[in-house]
């Protein structure tokens, strides 16, 4: 039987996302996107609301095409807003159309959005932790601090120093998976290529 991390244990939606992508190391622009709207979605939930939500927000939000996003205008925040298979909360969509912009300079300025977040890090290079439990796992540290400061001055929103360290656990910047967890090893392995 697989020991997976305290928290991946709730249901089978979980679990596969923790054995499939969770600490896994994500460079590629689209995708560190959707993790930016999703966790930014997740203020104040649970991740599985989330997670049980990705597929509408995928159809919602053109699939996390941060040029099409960008370009919504108040008809299709309207639109948004009747969409059941999204959290209907004005704050959170208004915010995602304003992150894909800040999103486009970003790229506009270091090439791309990957170059920018990873450049945060020592060398690029993931953070490894070596928690035993989930409960040794921090909220936020000095470094989710920095780069949520760094956001909010480059123009996004629901980036707080919270949201930014669970969008750095999500994208393999740090790996917050329990050693005990059979993930642990895969991903400090993936976080060395």
């Amino acid at each position: 039987m697989k020991v997976r991390c305290e928290w991946a244990n709730v249901n089978e939606l979980e679990k596969q996302y923790h054995d499939t992508e969770w600490g896994s190391p994500v460079h590629d622009d689209r995708k560190l996107f959707e993790f930016l709207i999703l966790e930014g979605a997740q203020a104040g939930l649970s991740w599985d609301s989330i997670l049980k939500r990705r597929e509408g927000y995928r159809k919602a939000f053109d699939d996390f095409d941060y040029k099409l996003v960008a370009a919504y205008d108040d008809a299709k925040v309207e639109e948004l807003l009747q969409d059941t298979g999204i959290i209907r909360n004005r704050r959170k969509i208004l915010s995602a159309i304003k992150n894909a912009s800040a999103f486009i300079e970003i790229r506009d300025e270091f090439g791309s959005f990957d170059n920018y977040i990873w450049g945060f890090l020592e060398d690029g290079k993931a953070v490894q932790n070596s928690w035993n439990s989930m409960e040794e796992v921090p909220a936020n540290t000095e470094l989710s601090e920095k780069i949520s400061k760094d956001m909010k001055k480059r123009g996004f929103s629901f980036v707080g120093p919270t949201i930014v360290y669970a969008f750095m656990q999500a994208v393999g910047m740090v790996n917050d998976h329990e050693i005990g967890c059979f993930r642990y090893e895969e991903c400090r392995k993936l976080a060395e290529k």
